[in-house]
Formats: structure tokens, sequence, C-alpha cells
């Protein structure tokens, strides 16, 4: 395992380490967080930070952010979930939050971003029996290592994601905001999120999106993520996304579909996933209300409650 206090880190892809200092102070987020080396099938590796709470032997919850986010989103749902006996598994996406941060563009691909992930639940941490909570691009990814590996997972709520293959156009106000981090001089995280939600966000809590990139040299993650969604055919993830849809068309496991009711981005995926998943057939599937893109921030205690439920019933 690398050093913990390194915040430069030389491999063959060059990775940027926040200094620890950036989260000191944390509001409302004091879970201890632990780190893994994981690897890409590409074999690029980097060292990946997730937040493990709640008792070992307790039933796995795996919470995964999106774009520009990071664990710490999860912040107000880890706390009830673990003390419901779960054992509760949030990683922050490499280029987010603790983990490493490749500096190119290049550098993030959607293969890898799905590589990793895996890697985590699957070869470090070995678990089974899981339970998902996908929001964004964690649904992007998500949803791919479900299908991908079914029989690693319990049941699914996916909330406020898809996943694009390209053959179909993606929303007037999603390319507003893949132009807007293209072109921005300064990236401002905190700005983002404080507009994906409804219920507002205050100032110390942007201060904690923007904690992970002391500069815009630690933001590719941030930049590349809206560049490598599949937004036409000839994407390179486009194939891969397609044989998921089949995948999941067979998944009949229990599936959940609670998407908030103000979220202009991803509203149209949730009906396609309650029609195309298998185990999202017959289920009565919540509409969170009052919340926005960024779901976890308006209406965290409240998805906590909806997820016990679920593994409940």
């Amino acid at each position: 395992m690398l050093n913990a206090q390194e915040p430069r880190v030389e491999t063959a892809v060059k990775l940027l380490r926040t200094p620890e200092d950036r989260f000191a102070g944390l509001v409302g987020f004091d879970f201890p967080t632990r780190y893994a080396q994981v690897r890409a099938p590409d074999s690029t590796e980097a060292r990946m930070a997730y937040v493990d709470a709640g008792p070992v032997d307790g039933p796995v919850v795996l919470l995964l952010h999106g774009e520009p986010t990071w664990s710490y989103l999860y912040r107000t749902m880890i706390g009830p979930l673990a003390a419901a006996g779960c054992r509760v598994i949030a990683p922050d996406l490499i280029g987010f939050g603790r983990s490493d941060k490749p500096t190119q563009l290049s550098d993030h691909t959607y293969a890898r971003q799905v590589g990793w992930v895996t890697y985590l639940v699957c070869d470090v941490l070995d678990v089974d029996e899981m339970t998902l909570f996908c929001q964004d691009w964690g649904g992007l990814i998500g949803l791919r290592v479900v299908a991908e590996h079914p029989d690693r997972f319990a049941r699914v709520v996916a909330s406020n994601t898809g996943l694009p293959t390209g053959d179909h156009p993606m929303p007037d106000i999603w390319w507003a905001f893949r132009d807007a981090v293209a072109t921005a001089e300064a990236l401002d995280i905190g700005r983002f999120v404080a507009g994906g939600c409804v219920r507002g966000l205050t100032d110390s809590d942007r201060a904690a999106y923007d904690a992970p990139f002391p500069d815009e040299t630690y933001k590719a993650g941030p930049r590349a993520l809206p560049l490598i969604l599949p937004t036409s055919p000839n994407n390179p993830a486009t194939e891969a996304n397609r044989a998921a849809w089949q995948s999941l068309s067979r998944f009949d496991k229990p599936f959940l579909v609670a998407f908030a009711d103000s979220d202009p981005i991803t509203g149209a995926m949730g009906p396609v996933l309650q029609r195309a998943v298998a185990g999202a057939a017959g289920r009565e599937h919540p509409v969170i209300q009052r919340a926005g893109h960024f779901v976890q921030e308006d209406a965290g205690p409240e998805l906590a409650q909806l997820v016990l439920r679920f593994m409940q019933n």
C-alpha cells in the first residue's frame, strides 16, 4: 500500500494525491478512511480511498457517487445504514475525493473507472450479496459492474442515473453542463454541486466538495467524465453498455428505481430502467420529493430509510 502522506505519486500514469490536511474539519463526515491499490483491465493502477463503516459481518451496502462529488455525498446515509447493522462501503472514484487523481484527461476512461471499482469490491474486498445504491456516474459504473458480475449483488437501488449507449440523444441541459465544464477556466466544483440541489447547500458543504482539488491540475477527473460519456454509437464504451443492458434485462433480483422529482438531466431514464430491468417489474418505484440531481444532499436520511426498507422486504 502506498504512503498515505505522499501528496504526489509518480507511476506510468502521472497521479496527484490530495494532501490530507485539505480534509480537516469536515462537518458530519468523521468516518474512517481506508485505502486500496486497484488495477484496471489495462493494468493501470491507482490508490482508491473508501469508507468502510458498520459491522464487518453485516449485509453489504455499496454506495457509488458520481460527477463531480465524492463519498462525502453519502455522509447522511452512511451513519443510519451502519447503525442498522449494515457494512457500508463508499468508495471515492479515481480522480475524486481522497483517491489518486490522474492528471491527463486521456488517463480517464470509462473502462478504467469500471475496472477500478470492480477490482475494489471483487478482488480487494471480495464481497458479495451486495445492495448497490448508485447515482449519476455511480450508476454508469455500478450498473456495468452489476451487469458483468450479477452473482455479486442481491439488489439494486438506482437514483438519477442511466446507462447511455449513444443511440439516443442527451438532453440539452446536459450538453450545457458538458460545455460549461469543458470551457471553464477554473472549475467551481462546489457551485456545480449546489446547482444540482433543491434544498440548498451550506458554505461548509460547498467547501467539502472543493476540498479534494487544491488547484486546477487536480481536476482532470471532473473535466473528463462528461467528455467520455457515450453520446454517439461509435463511443469506445457503447458496445460494453449495450451488452450491460442485455444482462440487466435478465437481472431478476430486486431492482428499485428511486429518482428525484426535480432532475431534468436524468429524469427520462427512470421509466427506461423500470421497463428494461427484469427485477424492476411489478414494483412501486418511489419518487423523492423536493429533490434535485444530487438527491443524497436533498434527501439523504430519507434515502437511507428507503434502502433499509427495501432490504427488509
